[in-house]
C-alpha cells in the first residue's frame, strides 16, 4: 500500500526517532509499504519519519531501473560505525522536498550495522551512491534534512519554495 509522504516544512521531519525494540509484523508491513512508496515516487531511499512513523527504520535501493534487478534493503536501527576520510559530492534530493536539489559533500564510504526484517544483525560497507543514500536516510532518523548542510540563506530559500508548493498543493486539493 502506498503511503503519503510528509513534505517539508513539517515538525515531524525534525524529530529524533526511537529505536525499534521488537520487529513486529506491523513494522515489516510498514517497511514493505515504504518500499512500494519509494519505488512509486520514484526515489532511492525513504525513512519512516517521512511517512509519519517515528521509528528507526529506513528502506533503500540504489540500483537504477533497467541496470540490474532491484536490490531493496530494509534496515531497522541502522547505525554508521565508521566513515572514510575521503569525501564524495552528490546532488541530493529528497522525497519530502520535491524538485529541490543541492550538492552535498559526505564521506565516500561508510560501514553500517543494522537489524534486518528477520531480526538478524547485519554489518556491511557501502560506497558511492549507496553510502550517500544511507547517510541521507539515517540523517532523517535524527531529524536532519539534506538542506541542513546548506547555508542559512539557501536553506531559507528552499523552505520558502516548499511552503509555496504546499499552499499550491492544498489549493489544488480544495478545488477538487
Amino acid at each position: 500500500m502506498k503511503l503519503e509522504i510528509i513534505l517539508h516544512p513539517d515538525m515531524r521531519l525534525k524529530k529524533k526517532c526511537m529505536p525499534v525494540l521488537n520487529i513486529s509484523d506491523d513494522l515489516r508491513s510498514l517497511a514493505k509499504n515504504m518500499l512500494e512508496t519509494m519505488y512509486a515516487a520514484p526515489g532511492i531511499g525513504l525513512a519512516a519519519p517521512q511517512v509519519g512513523h517515528l521509528s528507526r527504520l529506513i528502506v533503500l535501493d540504489c540500483v537504477k531501473p533497467g541496470d540490474r534487478s532491484p536490490q531493496p534493503v530494509i534496515m531497522f536501527n541502522p547505525e554508521i560505525i565508521s566513515k572514510s576520510d575521503e569525501l564524495n559530492t552528490y546532488e541530493e534530493g529528497c522525497l519530502s522536498l520535491p524538485e529541490q536539489f543541492a550538492e552535498i559533500k559526505r564521506p565516500a564510504q561508510v560501514e553500517v550495522s543494522w537489524i534486518d526484517e528477520n531480526g538478524n544483525d547485519q554489518e556491511q560497507e557501502f560506497n558511492g551512491l549507496w553510502a550517500t543514500c544511507l547517510q541521507h536516510e539515517i540523517d532523517h532518523l535524527d531529524g536532519t534534512l539534506f538542506i541542513d548542510y546548506l547555508t542559512l540563506l539557501k536553506r531559507k530559500m528552499i523552505t520558502r519554495k516548499m511552503q509555496k508548493f504546499k499552499r499550491e498543493l492544498a489549493r489544488g486539493e480544495n478545488a477538487s
